[in-house]
């Protein structure tokens, strides 16, 4: 892994908290961005907590890239970074609650995510080509980075971990409180507002 690439993948559960700064700060929340925002949340979580329930809590590390098995089940079956995916619905959920600096912050805040992303799968990818070779290639060949397929990549050859939801909600902890946090402050800043 490049040195630049490698610190933007061991900071990047910190990378959010300029646009959170931002966001609270200029956030305009109503009812209905609070609920269409959630909504939008909810879905980049259920991604998340599809994926982590096959790849376990492998994905948290903010190490060195890595991984014991070249997982294809579950959301990885219709796309290559479910979680990333997964990340950028919670962001943009989160940017449609506040309503801050509607439409620029979620279009900036897409913008730098995806870039983001972009790097560090770069570097994943070598690291997966190096470790599973033909099959990841395969893999690679039949389902996209970030855009979803309509029907499951399969390959009966590859072992794959079992599905434990309850693994995957402890790996998803940090997650859900850090959006349980954010949700529960835009409603207080709005409640504040209506007085």
């Amino acid at each position: 892994m490049g040195n630049f690439s490698a610190k933007v993948f061991n900071y990047r559960s910190y990378s959010p908290v300029p646009f959170l700064i931002v966001m609270f700060i200029f956030q305009k929340t109503t009812i209905l961005s609070l609920v269409i925002g959630f909504g939008i949340v909810f879905i980049g979580e259920f991604i998340r907590l599809w994926g982590v329930s096959y790849a376990g809590s492998e994905t948290r590390t903010t190490g060195d890239v890595g991984g014991t098995n070249l997982v294809i089940s579950g959301p990885f079956a219709y796309v290559r970074n479910p979680l990333y995916v997964g990340n950028i619905f919670i962001y943009i959920g989160v940017g449609v609650m506040s309503m801050a600096l509607f439409p620029y912050l979620q279009i900036g805040a897409f913008i730098f995510f995806y870039i983001q992303y972009r790097i560090i799968v770069n570097d994943e990818e070598k690291y997966l080509v190096n470790r599973f070779g033909s099959d990841y290639e395969a893999y690679r060949k039949n389902v996209l980075r970030f855009i979803p397929k309509l029907w499951p990549y399969k390959n009966k050859n590859l072992k794959q971990p079992n599905f434990s939801f309850k693994d995957g909600l402890k790996s998803e902890s940090r997650t859900l409180q850090a959006i349980t946090i954010v949700t529960i402050i835009l409603v207080v800043l709005h409640i504040i507002s209506l007085d």
